[in-house]
């Protein structure tokens, strides 16, 4: 989930714009595509584990909740260390983190434990927290002020090809032989012990490059304000609005990419977990990667809560036909949705902190705090799966699309700020 960041930041130390950050900007780069793909395998954990663990899939849908919980209980943390110390600093603990959240899929899955494996994905998030904390601040100082944002925009592509490449994984190493009905202790372990592969290679993977950036020198964003708390800031209702709409937004997310593995098989009889993952979710994210490139264009000739509008309208009005539609045509308009979300969550982000001034940060904490609704709503859209069906489940990401439709329609609206 990138963190956008609202604050123009400079190198405490004097920039050389003819020097080349190239490695630097790799590094920095790959930690896009790595948060990308944690954040994208869950969606295949939840399927998994569901016959792994005999689980509910309301139960399984707490792997979203132990992961966005990691975001919210470490995100403010994460912030103030990198302030006390140093953005890279930073990144080195939150690179370490993530390797020893993603080795301890090995014990969780010989052990054959459930909570084991939400404890590993929680330690993951914390370092995710790290990382999206100080990439954004790290692109805009890596080469000339003047294309910071084509810099950024470049480094956040990766993170969509994280969400493409992501589902091709999970259904090669996870899913491929290790499907239908688990009956014995050795089948649901054959299937517990399929995620090591993809998750030591991914602990591999961070630990190199966490090793590169120790071994380089990086420029370090300059120093701001430090944090402090102000109740005035609530005298902006934009900005209140704009905490309820992004909790809304993540939980909804969250809960769709959580469920739509099992949404294809359950409306699609006959598909698999692999195909369901290397097919259809990649379908799902590569719209929410075209609909985020779109959407920016649009941004540059239509104003931003107006395109929120719509396509929160979108979202909404595709959740009620994953509802109510059936077989290819329910799958695709949920796969849809996708291409609907993928401006939300920056577009609340910026609507909410402007005109805040001196409470820019404070403001952006509050709305980076609500990421906390990944954490409380997909496992109440796995009891609505299980209670009253997958399908109808859908109702409870709709109602989070008109709350994010009612913050582009009237709630982004920003009263003069009182200080």
């Amino acid at each position: 989930m990138p963190i956008p960041t609202t604050e123009a930041v400079r190198s405490s130390e004097s920039i050389d714009t003819n020097k080349s950050y190239l490695v630097p900007f790799i590094l920095v780069t790959s930690l896009f595509f790595l948060w990308g793909m944690a954040n994208i395998l869950n969606s295949a954990l939840i399927s998994h584990f569901q016959p792994v663990f005999t689980i509910s899939r309301a139960q399984a849908m707490f792997v979203e909740t132990a992961f966005y919980f990691g975001y919210f209980t470490i995100a403010i943390p994460a912030g103030l260390f990198m302030e006390k110390y140093s953005y890279k600093k930073g990144i080195l603990l939150g690179l370490v983190l993530y390797a020893i959240g993603a080795l301890l899929f090995i014990p969780a899955a010989k052990l054959l434990t459930f909570g084991f494996f939400l404890v590993a994905l929680y330690i993951i998030a914390s370092g995710l927290a790290f990382l999206e904390t100080a990439a954004n601040p790290y692109v805009t100082i890596l080469g000339k002020p003047e294309t910071s944002v084509l810099r950024l925009n470049f480094s956040q592509s990766f993170n969509g090809l994280a969400l493409v490449v992501g589902p091709y994984i999970a259904g090669h190493f996870i899913f491929s032989g290790n499907e239908g009905a688990m009956t014995t202790i050795a089948e649901k372990q054959q299937a517990a012990d399929a995620v090591i592969l993809p998750y030591a290679m991914i602990a591999g993977v961070v630990l190199l490059v966490a090793f590169f950036f120790y071994l380089t020198r990086m420029p370090e964003p300059a120093k701001s304000a430090a944090l402090k708390f102000d109740k005035a800031i609530f005298k902006n209702r934009h900005l209140t609005f704009a905490v309820i709409a992004q909790l809304f937004y993540v939980g909804a997310q969250a809960g769709i990419w959580g469920i739509t593995i099992d949404y294809v098989t359950d409306i699609l009889p006959g598909t698999s977990k692999e195909v369901a993952s290397q097919k259809f979710l990649v379908i799902g994210t590569s719209l929410f990667v075209a609909g985020r490139i779109l959407g920016t264009m649009l941004m540059t000739v239509v104003k931003d809560h107006k395109i929120l509008t719509t396509y929160a309208a979108a979202a909404a009005l595709l959740c009620l036909a994953g509802v109510f539609a059936d077989g290819l045509t329910a799958v695709y308009s949920v796969l849809a949705i996708n291409f609907f979300m993928s401006i939300m969550f920056p577009t609340i982000f910026a609507l909410g902190v402007k005109g805040l001034g001196e409470f820019t940060k404070l403001g952006s904490s509050f709305i980076i705090m609500a990421i906390v609704g990944g954490a409380i709503l997909p496992p109440v859209m796995g009891y609505m799966a299980q209670a009253i069906g997958i399908q109808q489940s859908f109702i409870l990401p709709c109602i989070c699309f008109l709350a994010v439709f009612f913050y582009g329609w009237k709630g982004y609206n920003a009263d003069p700020v009182k200080h």
